[in-house]
């Protein structure tokens, strides 16, 4: 698996024409089938990146990702949030395959012929009983949900994005933002995600989308409100965890990373969503440069 990562953070103007570049990085990953990481680097250069070869992506790799690179989480650099959402975007990028091949759920072929990993209870999408299971718990994908959906990218607003290659094959797809502005005594927040996919046919097909929006307290920097908006899921339970990010109001949202593993475990979550909602830890970055 080859993964690049790029992002960067930008200040608009009040016409929203122009923008000042205040951060912006890029990095390679090489890494085995399951997620292991083989090779890395970083533009700019990172001091403890190569701490993360040998990890395989998960809860345990964030670990080490918070370790290695302290420095670059505590200011809310775009490496850091940049790395942080590799464990997510590697853990759905085999759903690529689903769009080019029959055969893409099958275990390779080995001496010892690998299963298929239980899901029963991670998220509320697997939730016990769930129709997206099977009578041994692991994931149905004869009923997964995906749409074909447009070019996110606005042709009135060719500096929105950063730089956006096309891709070629098989290929997966992460895209994420967050934009933050101030009414009154509260910062404003709209959020959002999609993990799209290559189709022979020619264009793109999401299989994972969400919309978010917030209120973040200028003065004590706490949720104020916050709304989950499922765009695209794959199954029919997906959207009940949108029900329960009301649970994290009035958390801080410095300690974001944390709240929300600890507030919506197991089926009161969706992996992917919670991604969305810990990535708003980045926010007081945002919120330091507009005040």
């Amino acid at each position: 698996m080859v993964m690049v990562g790029r992002g960067r953070d930008i200040l608009t103007g009040h016409s929203a024409v122009s923008y000042k570049t205040l951060d912006e990085a890029r990095f390679d990953i090489l890494s085995t089938p399951r997620r292991e990481i083989l090779e890395v680097s970083c533009e700019p250069p990172v001091e403890g990146v190569q701490r993360l070869v040998g990890v395989r992506a998960g809860g345990h790799s964030r670990a080490i990702l918070s370790e290695a690179l302290a420095d670059e989480e505590a200011s809310g650099a775009v490496i850091y949030q940049l790395l942080d959402d590799f464990a997510g975007a590697s853990l759905v990028a085999g759903w690529a395959w689903s769009r080019w091949t029959d055969q893409w759920a099958q275990p390779a072929k080995s001496a010892e012929k690998p299963k298929l990993p239980k899901m029963v209870g991670i998220c509320a999408g697997f939730r016990p009983g769930a129709s997206s299971l099977t009578e041994e718990g692991t994931p149905r994908h004869d009923i997964q949900s995906a749409t074909p959906v447009p070019d996110l990218r606005n042709p009135d607003d060719p500096e929105g994005l950063h730089e956006w290659p096309e891709q070629e094959g098989v290929g997966m797809r992460r895209a994420r933002w967050i934009d933050v502005w101030r009414e009154g005594d509260d910062f404003c927040v709209r959020a959002g995600f999609q993990d799209s996919a290559t189709d022979p046919d020619g264009g793109r097909v999401a299989v994972h989308e969400y919309r978010l929006n917030a209120q973040v307290d200028a003065r004590t920097r706490t949720l104020q409100s916050v709304q989950a908006d499922p765009r695209i899921l794959p199954y029919a339970e997906c959207p009940a965890a949108a029900l329960n990010v009301q649970r994290l109001t009035g958390e801080s949202v410095s300690t974001l990373r944390r709240a929300v593993i600890e507030t919506l475990p197991g089926t009161l979550g969706c992996t992917h969503l919670n991604d969305v909602l810990r990535a708003l830890a980045d926010l007081p970055r945002a919120l330091n440069v507009l005040e």
